[in-house]
């Protein structure tokens, strides 16, 4: 019968070794994934370079460091980390005995005879050995899931840091704008009193005058609309920063810097730059170590018993007191009934585990997308600048040469109003379009994982 016994258990341990496998991170990733004109095999990355370094307007840096100290989505992913650090703890200690004292004590009397006080002081300890690999596989999932509540950290920290940064950029290009209509409003209104005058000589009609108005008019109803867009966007950066609506400190578009050379670095470094990419990976891990444990519940528990302590009865004889009682005992206990929802369970198990490995997949394609899109915006922005430099020249000379024209009378006012709204348009769309670049660089830090501690 101990032989039997031997073999079986034996048998057992040979058969559950299966479940011991311990999940291997993804270790290849196309080379193609940012697109084929921008793949590349340099091991750096710009994503590596501190944010400090990419975003060096001094007033952004503060704005920065007050929203990754303030916001409340930032702590909120801390409190989430501590939660499954707890739970990791919990998991781990799973591997240790647990202990339990239950005194008991009794008075008791035969035929109102002489008083019995008996009691029993024990201490008892319960270990579960974890030969099949149930707690193990508990353990692991847990610490994927505490790795992932890391990297949900760090993904908060990147969207934060892109975030601000974009916003507190569309403020400056805002402003910009707002300087834009500012003196343009100056000009119509000097070209309003101009045409008046014009008009009052004999050189223009009444219809001019009124054109001229109406421009007029219609620059200073822009001029309110970019106010309130302002407004708003400053109102959406003091909700980042975690305060109610107020003035925000901020520099010039045309004093910000950006290095112009950067590099997207091999698109292996994607998986351990980006915190969602990392995501979806520890979900793939939680999802094999989920399998695992599905398959170790067809399996055996064995565990101990064991108890220690002291009495003054045993079976109803007294004894003296403090008389030491212990006991051992070792227990194996076999599914035999519930193989089905077993089965069942472990069917789940490896549906999930497919279902997390798209999903990852899903995840790095999107990334691959991302960093392709936000570098060409990058490169389109950056090639259109000088173009709309050299509009803008061109339309400024030919809204002066105009503008000139109509004061000696050799042009009518609808080509000066033309040339003057052109332009406008162009200086409006040139500033724009610096945003767009700058935007750009933004995305693609974001979309490479950038801003790690």
């Amino acid at each position: 019968m101990k032989k039997i016994l031997l073999y079986t258990i034996s048998a057992l341990l040979i058969s559950g070794c299966g479940i011991y496998n311990k999940y291997k991170p993804v270790e290849e990733v196309s080379s193609n994934l940012y697109g084929e004109q921008f793949a590349n095999d340099d091991t750096t990355s710009f994503a590596q370079v501190n944010w400090r370094e990419i975003f060096k307007d001094p007033i952004l840096q503060k704005h920065i460091d007050s929203v990754l100290v303030n916001n409340p989505d930032m702590q909120a992913a801390y409190l989430k980390s501590e939660q499954a650090r707890a739970a990791l703890m919990t998991a781990r200690l799973s591997y240790l005995p647990s202990f339990a004292f239950a005194p008991t004590g009794t008075i008791g009397t035969v035929e109102f005879s002489n008083t019995l006080y008996t009691y029993n002081l024990p201490l008892s300890a319960t270990w579960e050995l974890d030969i099949f690999g149930k707690i193990r596989n508990k353990k692991m999932a847990a610490k994927a899931a505490y790795m992932q509540s890391k990297e949900y950290i760090q993904a908060v920290r990147t969207q934060l840091i892109s975030t601000t940064a974009n916003v507190y950029y569309t403020l400056l290009m805002l402003d910009a704008q707002y300087e834009i209509v500012c003196k343009t409003e100056t000009i119509w209104k000097e070209s309003v009193e101009a045409t008046r005058a014009l008009k009052d000589a004999g050189y223009v009609n009444e219809t001019a005058l009124a054109q001229t108005e109406a421009n007029y008019f219609s620059v200073v109803a822009g001029k309110l609309d970019l106010q309130e867009q302002i407004n708003k966007t400053e109102n959406t950066l003091s909700l980042l920063l975690f305060n109610t609506p107020s003035h925000i400190e901020r520099g010039k578009l045309s004093e910000q810097d950006f290095t112009e050379e950067f590099k997207l670095g091999i698109p292996l470094l994607l998986l351990s730059n980006r915190p969602d990419v990392k995501m979806a990976e520890l979900s793939l891990a939680q999802a094999f170590y989920a399998t695992n444990s599905a398959r170790a519940a067809f399996y055996p528990s064995i565990s101990l018993q064991g108890v220690l302590g002291w009495t003054n009865s045993a079976n109803g004889v007294a004894l003296d007191p403090l008389t030491m009682i212990g006991s051992a005992i070792g227990s194996l206990t076999m599914p035999l009934f519930n193989r089905g929802a077993n089965i069942a369970q472990l069917k789940i198990a490896k549906a999930q585990q497919e279902e997390a490995k798209l999903t990852f997949t899903k995840t790095l394609l999107s990334a691959g997308k991302e960093v392709n899109e936000a570098l060409t915006k990058y490169q389109t922005a950056h090639n259109k600048a000088e173009l709309y430099k050299q509009q803008i020249e061109s339309l400024s000379s030919a809204a002066e040469s105009t503008a000139l024209l109509m004061k000696y009378g050799s042009t009518n006012y609808l080509e000066v109003l033309v040339a003057q709204q052109t332009l406008l348009q162009a200086q409006l769309n040139q500033v724009a379009n610096r945003l767009a670049e700058i935007q750009g660089l933004v995305t693609l830090y974001n979309a490479l994982g950038g801003g790690r501690e």
